[in-house]
């Protein structure tokens, strides 16, 4: 296994769920990125299988979500997460880098949001925010952050071979 194999794998076996979401960001958007530079050179099969990659990685994101504890959030990011995928999809029937450009937006935007989330005072502490939102789970998974992914997705993220 080459290095920065082994390097990946240690993240994602020893990250937190908050930690594990970001890397499925992060590997989405590299995927996107990868599949318009072959898009551009012309690689035919590579583009592809980068599409493919990404897809994957958000259909396991959309999977994830917990829509009962997530409420309004998580419909609105499995209905994102949905919109990325037919935009990759047409991106790799059509041979064309628009939609790519537009998914590798969207997918900086989330992970810039995530970001936030993750390294904001409010929600890193471990008790919990006093100041939680509005119908937010009242014993949230995230540090005063409602969940929106379900318990356990990140033993399947865990389980996946990101490496299409």
């Amino acid at each position: 296994m080459p290095p920065q194999d082994a390097y990946l794998e240690s993240q994602v076996l020893t990250a937190d769920p908050m930690e594990l979401v970001r890397l499925l960001y992060r590997g989405a958007g590299d995927a996107v990125r990868s599949a318009g530079a072959h898009l551009a050179a012309g690689r035919i099969a590579e583009r592809s299988r980068q599409i493919s990659k990404a897809h994957a990685i958000l259909s396991q994101l959309s999977c994830s979500l917990d829509h009962a504890r997530g409420g309004a959030l998580s419909r609105s990011l499995a209905e994102l997460y949905d919109y990325m995928q037919r935009r990759l999809l047409e991106a790799n029937l059509r041979q064309t880098a628009e939609p790519l450009s537009e998914v590798e937006s969207l997918l900086a935007t989330l992970l810039e949001g995530w970001d936030q989330i993750r390294t904001a005072p409010e929600h890193a502490a471990p008790q919990g925010n006093p100041r939680r939102p509005a119908g937010a789970d009242p014993s949230p998974a995230y540090g005063g952050y409602p969940a929106v992914f379900a318990p356990g997705a990140s033993a399947e993220y865990r389980s996946q071979s990101w490496s299409l």
